[in-house]
């Protein structure tokens, strides 16, 4: 989320979570004020190798909730991270022949895992990964499902999270597929995608 007239109009939504993106590269870069949003929503900000005093300073003077790793941050980082309070996100991106042992030594220093597709950009590549590699998920730690999620793979959602490894699934988290520019959201495609979720008692 970027501009602030649609950040309120998404909140009245009642999404659990809204991103905002401290990484400069991106297009959905937030560099001004983010306005008052109900306090049942948690702000969680994304950083890409960033340092520790940048983020300490964003979770300060933005009041964030939560913070998502994005880049390739160490058990360490991740360490201290959680140490400021937030819940953390820690970020992996997914492919046919990705290792899930790698994500073993992050299980203690992170909240959730968040499986996103691998592409050129640091998220927002616009497509899905094949979530039947998620078959070899070893932890029991939940995890956020990402990756070119539109309406359009909302059904293929619903059936994942009916299986035996959705059941861990904790949030689904979307971008570039419900956009109408970098960081403007389209309310109304926004909406469909909570109700419909709703509807699936995924909360």
């Amino acid at each position: 989320m970027k501009y602030p007239v649609n950040i309120q109009a998404i909140s009245k939504l009642k999404p659990d979570y809204l991103g905002f993106i401290f990484y400069e590269m991106s297009p959905r870069h937030c560099t001004g004020n983010i306005p008052e949003i109900p306090n049942t929503i948690k702000k969680v900000g994304v950083f890409v190798n960033a340092d520790l005093e940048t983020i300490t300073k964003k979770v300060a003077d933005y009041q964030l909730d939560a913070i998502q790793l994005h880049g390739s941050e160490s058990v360490k980082m991740c360490a201290a991270v959680q140490k400021l309070g937030v819940e953390v996100f820690k970020v992996f991106s997914v492919d046919d022949t990705f290792d899930f042992q790698q994500i073993l030594p992050y299980e203690g220093v992170c909240d959730y895992f968040l499986f996103d597709t691998k592409g050129k950009h640091h998220g927002g590549n616009g497509y899905t990964f094949n979530w039947k590699v998620l078959e070899n998920y070893p932890s029991e730690k939940p995890f956020i499902l990402s990756g070119g999620i539109g309406l359009e793979e909302i059904d293929s959602v619903q059936a994942f999270l009916k299986t035996n490894i959705g059941q861990k699934c904790y949030a689904i988290d979307v971008n570039s597929k419900f956009e109408i520019d970098a960081g403007l959201k389209n309310v109304e495609k926004c909406r469909l995608l909570i109700d419909d979720l709703r509807l699936t008692n995924f909360e």
